[in-house]
């Protein structure tokens, strides 16, 4: 049966996810640029789109890809008008490149991509966007319905970090010594924005955004192949992947939010669970419980662990929290440390806690401190204060599905 030109675009747009950031990587090694880079590999698929669906999709997609690149490459090298020599040397390197690189020269290359559209010298903004876009594979048009911005401001946004990349030499490489740690943290901090928008998201109609979870989950994973002796690395992915185990749960028949306490864990995915059980232990068999992705694996693993919500250990998990207080200090853990403590010991116990961080000016506008403080006033049947934390919290909100479900309970109290 013959082959329709949709299920062939079909076809190179699941290639094109898959093999675009081991292309572009390749490529930024051999030319040192990643915006040029990126532009070779988008020709590349252009001719994909413009020849397949004639020719046929070729056996090794990815190598097809590549091969076509490369010969964009030596033609802007020609086209510049380079210096004799150094035109020599540029088309000598790429054409010596082999049309299927090693594995292990294909992981060097993805992690030295993911170090560089990481790097710190961007806004966090930029990072996202050129992650998304270089190693997700995803289009401008996507990554702005994914973060409710237009499209204009994304691709300005991605401009402009390769434009910084270029401007200041960022090398193309694994840094090293005292520079790793920094970087590996910048690296881990824009998977996790990227899985956290996806799974809250932080405005929209949406609750959650699983595509976005989906995309950080696969590029943890990457990231846990490309670094495997890295504790923190196995700890980000153990609680993206324990967190999105509960994707099914977190909304109901109508499309609302179901929050945790209230879900059905016969919904949760426990096979998603087993992987990031897993990850945990290798985490913590390399370092254990030092890192703060560890230990919020850890906190998740807790609530994964319990059969029902009458079953979690609300004392380990606020431990826990004082343990991640301890490593990266934050008025939100603080919070979230409250909580924990109100369920293990009490709301008063709780309310307590939240009263010390009512002054604390980071948490002014964070929606979710009259929201627990509203909860907790329930909790000890003072329903007027209650029912005026609830309403604040819903005034600050910037999720509609969220905002209902405030507004729902400030009815009720």
């Amino acid at each position: 049966m013959a082959v329709t030109a949709t299920e062939t675009h079909r076809t190179i747009d699941a290639v094109w996810r898959i093999e675009s950031a081991k292309i572009i990587a390749a490529l930024t090694r051999m030319v040192r640029d990643v915006g040029l880079a990126e532009e070779l590999a988008q020709d590349a698929l252009v001719a994909a789109i413009e020849q397949w669906p004639a020719s046929g999709v070729p056996a090794n997609p990815g190598a097809w890809l590549m091969a076509i690149a490369k010969r964009r490459a030596i033609d802007h090298f020609r086209r510049a008008k380079l210096l004799e020599r150094k035109q020599e040397e540029l088309r000598a390197a790429i054409e010596s490149q082999p049309e299927q690189p090693e594995p292990d020269e294909v992981r060097d290359d993805l992690l030295r991509l993911m170090f560089t559209a990481c790097h710190p010298t961007l806004s966090t903004e930029a990072r996202v966007a050129l992650t998304l876009r270089l190693l997700g594979g995803l289009t401008t048009t996507e990554i702005a319905r994914a973060f409710l911005v237009s499209e204009s401001t994304v691709a300005q946004r991605i401009v402009r970090a390769k434009r910084t990349l270029a401007k200041e030499r960022v090398p193309f490489e694994v840094p090293s010594g005292d520079q790793l740690s920094p970087r590996l943290a910048s690296v881990l901090e824009v998977v996790y924005l990227i899985f956290n928008e996806g799974y809250s998201a932080t405005a929209g109609d949406d609750w959650m955004r699983p595509a976005l979870c989906e995309d950080a989950l696969r590029l943890g994973r990457i990231l846990a192949g490309l670094a495997p002796r890295d504790a923190e690395v196995h700890g980000l992915v153990a609680l993206m992947e324990i967190q999105a185990s509960r994707a099914r749960a977190r909304t109901g028949p109508d499309g609302r939010p179901v929050l945790l306490l209230e879900q059905n864990r016969g919904l949760w995915d426990q096979l998603l669970i087993r992987r990031g059980l897993a990850a945990l232990r290798r985490a913590e068999e390399i370092g254990g419980l030092r890192g703060p992705y560890t230990v919020q694996a850890a906190i998740a693993a807790c609530h994964a662990r319990a059969v029902t919500a009458e079953d979690t250990d609300w004392m380990r998990i606020a431990a826990l929290y004082e343990v991640l207080g301890q490593l990266t200090p934050s008025p939100v853990i603080e919070l979230n440390h409250a909580v924990a403590v109100s369920m293990a010991f009490g709301p008063a116990a709780g309310l307590e806690l939240v009263d010390e961080l009512a002054g604390e000016p980071s948490l002014a506008s964070y929606h979710l401190l009259p929201s627990v403080r509203g909860d907790l006033l329930a909790k000890l049947g003072r329903s007027a204060e209650a029912r005026a934390e609830f309403e604040r919290a819903a005034g600050l909100t910037q999720n509609a599905r969220e905002r209902q479900i405030l507004l729902d309970r400030a009815a009720v109290s």
